[in-house]
């Protein structure tokens, strides 16, 4: 990919969250993998991050997004990630 979509500014932060991390996050929220939201292993912020990663996002990792909110500061969503 010769455009980092990470680096425009419209796009939020995106990053492979640890399995360590995972667990903390689903415990937190109370629920399962599958009822994260999902991202598919073919969108242009996932074949970024195994560019900057250097091997491919796995199906069932989980991707941390960091946005800036007017009202929250920041807002921290999750994605688990999908083929497709």
């Amino acid at each position: 990919m010769s455009f980092n979509v990470l680096k425009h500014e419209l796009v939020p932060e995106h990053d492979l969250l640890p399995e360590e991390e995972v667990q903390k996050v689903l415990a937190k929220f109370r629920i399962t993998r599958d009822q994260l939201p999902k991202i598919k292993t073919s969108d242009a912020a996932i074949k970024v991050l195994e560019n900057v990663y250097g091997h491919p996002i796995q199906e069932g990792s989980v991707i941390k997004i960091v946005r800036k909110s007017e009202t929250a500061e920041l807002f921290v969503a999750y994605r688990l990630v999908i083929g497709g």
